[in-house]
């Protein structure tokens, strides 16, 4: 039976009856009982399979009691620093402090800690010495073993240790946190739950760990870059539930830090029986009066539809978090979904997204995903589409035609992303008709990123070319139906391997294109990707050739300041830009050019002769009418 939201004090929880909770659930965002939240889906799983969760949210880190509202849970604590990284969250790229957190009541930023997991966790083990600590979300999946950390730039410690947890849930917990519970609540010590696919633990030896793969030691990490991004590429070789294999993280003769391989995949009921919890779908009441929570109000009418990524984008860290093999929830399961929000009172008639990370992924690549597991050191659409690739959009576009029909319903958006050569590798256009037809809101956002192929390779997108095919295809068919939609291209400045010249590359492509992007990303180098990999050793780590990486804060400003040369602001960047690009030829007041010469200052050299000069001529003129003036008034008093 639907009680509501979960208990979120002391009080809730005696109104239930309760005299403890089986966990106490401490998270870094506002309380949002939407499965787009994490913490929501982990607490209405635990509560399906009867457990007693209580949410302790955004706790005050500098007090201690802020952590024992409910006294000390029966099995243990929960931590997640939310729905993104707290550094993220906290932080741009140039390491600057955001004014806004969507994730808080009101938008108000500096309502968590920064490495909000850490923190939340030592805070636990300062009051409840032995309480288990379980720490999840993706904080804690990305920062699971040893990681580069761009906002302290240093190889960091596995989160495990730093923060005093005794488990890691990684990845997409529905299945590992059910099995911790059960395992604790059968009086397993906490220390001996060693044996749960999706977890990370620590081990004083090796005695009990058997088929496994051993890293470098944090120490030989620390001592050579080289290491590290070995390491790494072991790592992400071993992110697949089928082929991936334990492993085993050094840090002295006396402690170990294992990972388990990562949990199975959910089939469609079991995707569909997580979306089908009571959950509230929306922001606890308590956060009315501060304006509620702003992240609610993009995914408030908005539908998931998978998860998982075999995209394999190198930027992106979901290989480590959601991983490569697609899940899907039936038509049923979504179209029940949609049926409770299209009757709500402020709904205005329009879904604003069916998708997860690439909306137009339904089902796995290949066949074969779901035995053996992905290709380890493979891509399924770099550098171009494998033979074995299944690409069918029928289930797609049979679930948006149905999502359509509903009554209510006056336009069905996507807005999570399509990928673009996964769509142009289907024979078949209907989708991309309908796409265009039913689908985009004037509009459509793609993620080109680059359009130089060098940047691209580093990148793991494809080929220029294959987009600029995909541009002429949508404009053709936007006109045959009569319609003036546009694109709007995500792109990235300074990634690995982008030089001076490929950012020039980037902006005369823009030139042409008569587009200047109103917002554009630095590479913002977060844990667990293979680009921040190259970002902090300065090699691919695939091939272990070197890349060329920009990592100075001045030329970063330089390049990013080239996709928007147009902006007055940015002109002694991009002429300082071009200076050093040797592209001197983009100065001038031709067609092609992308700036013009400065004017001379007034005050100095040539400026300062014809301004004294102008100001003599004027003086000599303002004279001479002034002595004009004089002799007509002696005329005029004669008279």
């Amino acid at each position: 039976m639907n009680q509501g939201f979960l208990p979120v004090c002391r009080k809730d929880m005696e109104e239930r009856g309760w005299d403890a909770v089986d966990f106490a659930y401490v998270i870094g965002d506002a309380y949002v009982d939407h499965p787009s939240f994490g913490p929501a889906i982990i607490s209405r799983i635990l509560e399906a399979n009867g457990y007693r969760v209580g949410i302790i949210s955004q706790p005050d880190w500098k007090d201690n009691t802020s952590i024992m509202e409910y006294g000390e849970p029966k099995l243990g604590f929960l931590v997640s620093g939310g729905n993104m990284d707290s550094m993220v969250n906290h932080y741009s790229v140039s390491k600057k402090r955001r004014k806004t957190d969507a994730f808080t009541p009101g938008g108000v930023m500096g309502k968590r800690p920064d490495y909000a997991t850490i923190v939340y966790g030592n805070l636990i083990r300062q009051v409840y010495k032995k309480t288990p600590i379980i720490i999840g979300g993706i904080e804690a999946s990305l920062r699971r073993l040893a990681h580069y950390d761009y906002w302290s730039n240093h190889l960091k410690r596995s989160i495990l240790l730093d923060s005093g947890a005794d488990l890691i849930s990684y990845g997409m917990g529905e299945r590992s946190i059910v099995e911790i519970a059960d395992a604790l609540k059968s009086g397993i010590a906490v220390g001996d739950i060693t044996f749960i696919d999706g977890t990370v633990y620590k081990a004083k030896d090796l005695s009990s760990v058997y088929d496994a793969v051993t890293l470098p030691s944090y120490e030989e990490l620390k001592k050579d870059k080289l290491n590290y991004a070995r390491s790494f590429y072991v790592q992400y070789c071993n992110t697949d539930p089928f082929s991936g294999k334990r492993l085993v993280e050094p840090y002295s003769d006396h402690l170990y830090v294992v990972q388990n391989p990562p949990a199975k995949p959910l089939s469609q009921p079991e995707m569909d029986r997580v979306y089908s919890f009571p959950y509230m779908r929306t922001y606890h009441p308590s956060y009315e009066a501060a304006g509620g929570v702003p992240a609610i109000e993009e995914v408030k009418y908005s539908l998931i539809s998978n998860r998982g990524c075999f995209g394999g984008c190198n930027f992106c860290a979901l290989t480590f978090h959601q991983g490569r093999i697609i899940q899907t929830r039936s038509h049923e399961s979504l179209l029940a979904e949609a049926n409770q929000f299209i009757w709500d009172k402020d709904f205005k008639g329009y879904i604003h997204d069916v998708g997860g990370p690439t909306a137009n992924f339904r089902a796995p690549s290949c066949e074969k995903q779901l035995q053996y597991g992905v290709c380890k050191e493979k891509q399924c659409l770099f550098p171009k589409p494998c033979r074995n690739l299944k690409v069918d959009h029928k289930d797609y576009l049979k679930l948006l035609r149905k999502l359509r029909e509903l009554p209510n319903v006056k336009k069905v958006f996507i807005r999570s992303g399509i990928r673009f050569d996964y769509l142009m590798a289907d024979k078949d256009d209907t989708f991309f008709r309908e796409l265009c037809e039913h689908h985009v809101s004037g509009q459509l956002k793609v993620a080109p990123e680059h359009i130089s192929d060098a940047v691209l390779q580093k990148m793991g997108k494809p080929e220029n070319r294959v987009y600029e095919a995909f541009t002429e295809k949508y404009k053709k068919i936007n006109q045959k139906l009569g319609k003036n939609q546009f694109l709007v291209p995500y792109l990235m400045s300074s990634h690995p391997g982008s030089t001076m010249k490929e950012a020039v590359e980037l902006a005369e492509y823009l030139r042409d294109l008569g587009y200047m992007p109103e917002q554009v990303q630095d590479f913002y180098p977060t844990p667990s990707t293979i680009s921040t990999c190259m970002y902090y050793t300065g090699v691919d780590p695939r091939t272990m050739e070197k890349v060329y990486v920009p990592v100075n804060p001045h030329e970063k400003a330089m390049q990013r300041a080239l996709i928007q040369y147009r902006n007055p602001k940015n002109y002694d960047l991009v002429m300082e830009a071009l200076k050093k690009a040797g592209r001197m030829d983009l100065v001038g007041y031709d067609r092609h050019c992308l700036i013009r010469p400065r004017q001379p200052k007034q005050g100095s050299g040539e400026g300062f002769r014809k301004q004294a000069q102008g100001k003599s001529q004027a003086k000599a003129q303002g004279k001479g009418k002034q002595k004009k003036k004089a002799i007509r008034n002696v005329h005029k008093k004669k008279q």
